[in-house]
């Protein structure tokens, strides 16, 4: 018996998308509330905990899954997955945002001023072996070298390989770990102290004699978070900060190995002084200096910085290498304001 049905509705069938599988959606569910949990940490209690701490300093990747899980839970029709997801992403963004639109262009002065030559390298103490270093110097030529967590042979090694002859200046703390400093200069190196916390060195505060005029400089390693350190690396960082507080940024280079980048709350205490982070403020956010082990996976956060005051700028920032370390250098070319507009 014939049937009479419209005619939009003759030879059609609903097709119904079919739904993300449980047996994949809840360990996406569960990855997603492990990052969840992070981001409500952050909110409440910003580096309180140490393994927190650690994991905000990886601000930049340990977020990612978040997008891709985003997509398929929306396709998949997991709507309560898809919604903890965006949350995800959206506090990433939130979190990122100071550090990505950080970037400005070199300031104007700088085309004129006077510049010079820095190397930045934690060279892991550990690390005995220095012709990778000696390769460098003689590449970059450098004006100024600075390095943390040097171990008690690295000036002797250096200056044996003859690559310092025009670094005369020298300042050499001879210890192992985080205390170990060296800084070499082109220009003489006048008024120094050192700021020691915990029983270690934390704070090299120099001035070079410029030909343009004296310029402050400080060299800084905060010990790692690790369990056993993390409440002096906290300590480390919370002093350095301090230290700025009293005495300013103005005209102010500052390099070394801070342990920590924009994602911890140590450290952006620190840029909230009136420091410039260079690479941020060269665009290069992502340019990331730890750690560079063997092994396929690039290094994944930025904890060695140099910073500048007002009256000092980088005008060009990048990392190499560091032969030997689990730390890639960083390479720059420092502006300085003249004196007279420094005032």
């Amino acid at each position: 018996m014939p049937t009479d049905l419209p005619q939009h509705q003759q030879g059609t069938h609903t097709v119904r998308q079919r739904r993300l599988p449980r047996l994949v959606s809840v360990p996406l569910f569960l990855v997603t509330a492990a990052m969840a949990l992070v981001v409500f940490m952050r909110l409440v209690a910003w580096d309180d905990f140490q393994p927190f701490a650690i994991l905000n300093a990886f601000t930049a990747f340990l977020y990612l899954p978040a997008w891709i899980i985003l997509i398929v839970a929306a396709v998949g029709r997991r709507y309560v997955l898809a919604g903890l997801a965006l949350a995800v992403v959206v506090a990433q963004v939130v979190f990122m945002l100071p550090e990505l639109t950080a970037a400005e262009p070199v300031p104007g002065w700088a085309a004129a001023a006077p510049t010079i030559r820095l190397l930045d390298a934690n060279t892991d103490h550990p690390n005995k072996d220095l012709s990778g270093y000696a390769k460098q110097i003689s590449r970059f030529q450098p004006q100024l070298v600075t390095m943390e967590e040097t171990n008690r042979v690295v000036a002797q090694q250096l200056n044996q390989d003859g690559v310092l002859r025009d670094l005369p200046y020298q300042i050499d703390i001879k210890s192992y770990g985080p205390s170990g400093f060296f800084v070499a200069s082109h220009f003489p190196l006048t008024q120094t102290h050192i700021a020691y916390l915990y029983g270690r060195a934390l704070v090299v505060e120099t001035v070079l004699q410029l030909p343009s005029g004296p310029q402050p400089l400080w060299v800084v390693h905060t010990i790692a978070p690790l369990p056993t350190s993390f409440s002096q690396r906290q300590g480390g960082l919370a002093d350095i900060g301090a230290l700025l507080r009293a005495r300013g940024p103005a005209n102010l280079l500052v390099a070394g190995d801070f342990n920590a980048t924009w994602g911890n709350r140590g450290f952006r205490a620190i840029l909230d002084t009136g420091l410039t982070d260079a690479a941020a403020a060269r665009g290069q956010a992502f340019d990331m200096t730890w750690n560079q082990f063997d092994h396929p996976i690039p290094p994944l956060a930025r904890i060695d910085h140099i910073l500048t005051g007002p009256g000092v700028a980088v005008t060009q920032i990048r990392t190499d290498a560091g032969p030997g370390s689990d730390h890639r250098d960083l390479m720059a070319t420092v502006a300085f304001d003249k004196p007279t507009r420094r005032q």
